[in-house]
Formats: C-alpha cells, sequence, structure tokens
C-alpha cells in the first residue's frame, strides 16, 4: 500500500505513488552506499550538527518516514543556519540568509531524490523496463518544463545512473527537475 503523507501545520510533502517496504529498503541501500563513499549531499544551509547527523536523518525518513517529517526535524532550534555563502553568476561569493523555508525544500528534495533511486532499483530489479513522471503535489505557478515532462518515460537504469553522479547539482536528464517542482516517478500507470 503506498504511503500518505499527513500534513505538519500548512506543510504537506510529495505523494509517493510506490513508497513501500520494498523501495525503501532500496533508498537506504542508495544511502548507505552514498554516506559509506562519503558523497552524500550536505548542503550548506544545514548547521554544524544537522551536517554530521544528516546521513542519520535522511536514513531514517527513508526507512520509516517521508520528506515531512525530516523537514520537521530539520525545523528544530540550530538545525539549520540563519546565513549561507552563496556565489554569483559573477563568481563572486555573497553572505546570504538562508530561505524561510529550507528545511521543507532540502527535505522534499533530497529525499524525492532518493525515493527516485530506489525506485529506479526496484524497477530494474523487476525488469519494469520504464518509471513514469508524475506531479506529486500540487504547487501554485507549476513551471512550463515540469509540465512538459508529466507523463514521460524514462529507463530506470539511465535515471539511476544520472541521480547517483549527480549529487547536489541538477541532473542532466532533469528529473526530478530540482526543488519546489513536486515532480517525481512512479511505476507505469495501466
Amino acid at each position: 500500500m503506498p504511503h500518505r503523507q499527513a500534513a505538519m501545520g500548512d506543510q504537506m510533502g510529495l505523494r509517493y505513488e510506490d513508497l513501500d517496504d520494498e523501495t525503501r529498503r532500496f533508498m537506504v541501500e542508495e544511502i548507505e552506499m552514498d554516506t559509506a563513499s562519503d558523497k552524500i549531499y550536505r548542503s550548506s544551509y544545514l548547521g554544524q550538527r544537522a551536517q554530521g547527523n544528516w546521513p542519520d536523518y535522511i536514513r531514517e525518513a527513508a526507512l520509516s518516514g517521508s520528506d515531512v517529517s525530516l523537514a520537521s526535524q530539520l525545523r528544530a532550534p540550530g538545525m539549520l543556519n540563519q546565513m549561507t555563502q552563496r556565489m554569483l553568476a559573477t563568481g563572486r561569493t555573497i553572505t546570504a540568509k538562508v530561505p524561510h523555508n529550507a528545511a521543507e525544500v532540502l527535505a522534499e528534495s533530497e529525499f524525492n531524490r532518493y525515493y527516485a533511486r530506489g525506485l529506479s532499483r526496484r524497477a530494474i530489479e523487476a525488469g519494469v523496463a520504464r518509471l513514469q513522471v508524475y506531479r506529486a503535489k500540487a504547487v501554485m505557478s507549476p513551471r512550463q518544463e515540469s509540465e512538459r515532462m508529466i507523463g514521460l518515460l524514462v529507463d530506470p537504469g539511465t535515471l539511476l545512473i544520472d541521480l547517483r553522479g549527480s549529487i547536489g547539482v541538477e541532473t542532466a536528464l532533469g528529473i526530478p527537475p530540482g526543488p519546489g517542482s513536486g515532480i517525481s516517478v512512479r511505476l507505469p500507470k495501466n
């Protein structure tokens, strides 16, 4: 049975249609692989304590939580920095305030990436040839590039390689298309 998240405050996470024990097992394996090879993404938004515990937090969410539970954990006092360094297109570095929704954006983005990796592994193991892109969260102003992706069928092996090689940066395939897009993947619906 797919996992459904409950609202925490006014925040609602993505609706992961194929988030079950099997997908979670593959998610955890992907997190452990990244942790062992020190390739796990640690956002500059994370405070010192959260930086050190991030692999445990994301693993815990993959085991039995969601992006909502992960965001809730990140909203605890001292988990996120107040300020961060940001590089401008000119190459100059500035100090900027961490966005008010940083916990939700980071949790949703990283949980969704590991969900997509876990589901890709599950599809490969089961011989499922394609995953389907879908809207997993209603957004106020959907981006046109996100809307064009809905219904797209992608090879799970290609997606997995792309996600594994794109730690902390946009993927080449653009799936998922970035923080706040509300886009994810699922097993194809017949």
